[in-house]
């Protein structure tokens, strides 16, 4: 008969895995990295804009220029659940900027500020998980 060794321990961590503590810690993890992001695309937007009377139009492929503020004050990070964050631009032309539309090309915050904070956002996630499992 074979002998199996390490089998308490593979099975302590993956008890761990399962934890309520671990949920919160990497439900936390994911929070702060959907903060990143939303903080990301908030830069983006308003990175050189300026409001009002001087206000001068992002060009196609480029973030939106801030304007009104509206944009910005519509972004948001919620956590419907415990392991799932969103993060979403609520403004009622906050797609048609994004993806573009039949007049307009797209002005892309949210992709990027993703793509930008993607790195981050995993290492927090993997962190949280090594730190709830004991693994370093």
């Amino acid at each position: 008969m074979a002998k199996i060794t390490g089998q308490d321990r593979v099975t302590a961590r993956l008890s761990r895995l399962a934890s309520e503590a671990t949920v919160r810690k990497v439900g936390a993890a994911l929070f702060a990295g959907g903060q990143l992001i939303e903080a990301e695309a908030k830069h983006l937007i308003t990175e050189g804009a300026v409001s009002g009377k001087h206000h001068i139009a992002s060009k196609p492929g480029e973030p939106p220029s801030n304007d009104t503020g509206t944009l910005v004050s519509h972004i948001e990070t919620t956590q419907p659940e415990p392991l799932k964050v969103e993060v979403s631009s609520n403004a009622p032309y906050a797609a048609v900027l994004e993806f573009g539309g039949s007049k307009m090309a797209e002005r892309p915050h949210m992709r990027p500020a993703t793509d930008r904070k993607r790195q981050e956002v995993v290492e927090l996630v993997r962190n949280a998980v090594n730190e709830a499992i004991g693994g370093r």
